[in-house]
């Protein structure tokens, strides 16, 4: 385990990138990425990265920044990869980030601003804390540790490696990727700018937690279509979409939102709803951790579905299913060292750490269906895509010093 200011060189990068706005847009469709902010982003890394002395690095326009560096050994050394995306979410607003950090957090009720505060109260995980940097919001956006922080940690480990060729290693891959939070990170993905036989997604909550298993996720597009009619003549004529759609999301079991489920338990999520008398349309995020599930909620949907046709005569509902990613956990299994490098260099650092399940999804879970194992590493976020989120740096370097050491695992 290396003496180098992990701490220092995280926050330095993730205070730069975080102000940066590369908030995804799902409702932009005809280009790649989404934003602009994103490919300033990459432009950015994409500059450090050659500013660091790494020869080979890759810009794609498409939205990821590929860097290799190369192997300093005379082994024959399995290539491995790191990979954080750049874009934020929209939960709440994405740019226009003002990080705040606070030296020695005290364990007190932190004020964001005249609306909100982060109480211990409401969110133990602070108490873990007390004593060491913390890095929070102004209260009106997210802060983008999903995935900066990731973005931060990865960058942090190029220059340790550039900087100590003592070090030995095999090739390792550092992947920026974009439009992760809208599913389609890995879509323009081009897999032969890469070597790896493993990869490491460093885009996980907490500290000390890592994820070998997430949902499988498919996106649910329906079309409501009415028959408008003038308001007053309207008796036995009309057929309203939006109140369609809204008889079709009570139909939905509230027992099975995001909001009523936690472990293995699968969700229906509505999304995105817009409308007119004659036209709505709206979007199911549906996930389950087994994928015959998967595909019985999203026929429950299309079952629903036709009760409304019945319930609204002359109207019309219409589905389009996207598949956005496959629970990754079987094609891990069948790759059992990539998650024993994990175990084994955090025993090796004296690093507790747990294995959790990922209630969502990665670009890891994409690039494993690929053919690359990839599980997920925390990055000391928490309270992702809300205005209370904050980041530990504590747990930001104990990741750092996590991947750093695999870097060892597979030299060795």
């Amino acid at each position: 385990m290396s003496n180098f200011p992990y701490h220092e060189t995280i926050l330095k990068r993730f205070l730069r990138y975080a102000v940066i706005n590369t908030m995804s847009d799902p409702h932009v469709t005809n280009k790649r990425p989404s934003t602009d902010g994103q490919l300033e982003l990459l432009q950015i890394l994409f500059n450090e990265l050659q500013d660091l002395g790494i020869e080979s690095v890759v810009f794609d326009k498409k939205g990821y920044v590929v860097a290799k560096i190369e192997s300093n050994s005379d082994k024959e050394i399995t290539p491995i990869a790191f990979m954080a995306h750049v874009d934020t979410a929209d939960d709440v607003w994405g740019n226009d980030v003002k990080p705040r950090v606070i030296e020695k957090y005290d364990g007190s009720i932190i004020t964001l601003n005249s609306e909100y505060a982060l109480d211990p109260a409401e969110h133990p995980d602070l108490k873990d804390v007390v004593g060491s940097t913390i890095v929070v919001t102004d209260g009106n956006t997210l802060l983008g540790g999903d995935d900066k922080a990731g973005v931060a940690i990865i960058m942090s480990l190029a220059e340790y490696l550039m900087t100590h060729n003592e070090v030995l290693h095999g090739q390792v891959e550092l992947i920026f990727t974009s439009d992760e939070e809208i599913g389609s990170g890995m879509d323009a993905f081009d897999l032969s700018l890469i070597d790896a036989k493993v990869c490491y997604t460093i885009d996980g909550n907490g500290g000390g937690e890592i994820e070998g298993e997430c949902f499988n996720a498919a996106t649910v597009h329906i079309e409501f279509t009415g028959v408008p009619y003038h308001l007053g003549a309207a008796r036995g004529r009309l057929v309203n979409s939006v109140s369609m759609a809204a008889a079709f999301i009570q139909a939905i079991p509230r027992s099975e939102s995001p909001e009523a489920t936690d472990g293995r338990y699968g969700y229906y999520s509505v999304d995105d709803i817009k409308g007119t008398i004659v036209h709505t349309s709206l979007s199911y995020y549906v996930r389950d951790f087994d994928s015959n599930h998967l595909e019985e909620r999203i026929d429950t949907l299309k079952s629903v579905g036709m009760s409304i046709e019945k319930l609204f005569p002359g109207g019309k509902v219409t589905f389009k299913t996207t598949h956005s990613y496959s629970n990754m956990a079987e094609s891990i299994k069948k790759n059992p060292e990539v998650m024993e490098s994990i175990f084994a260099s955090a025993k090796k650092i004296d690093l507790p750490i747990v294995e959790k399940i990922i209630r969502g999804g990665t670009d890891g879970a994409r690039l494993t269906s690929m053919g690359i194992p990839t599980p997920n590493i925390f990055t000391g976020s928490h309270n992702l895509h809300s205005r209370y989120e904050w980041l530990s740096l504590t747990y930001a370097k104990e990741a750092a010093l996590l991947i750093e050491e695999i870097v060892n695992y597979w030299a060795k």
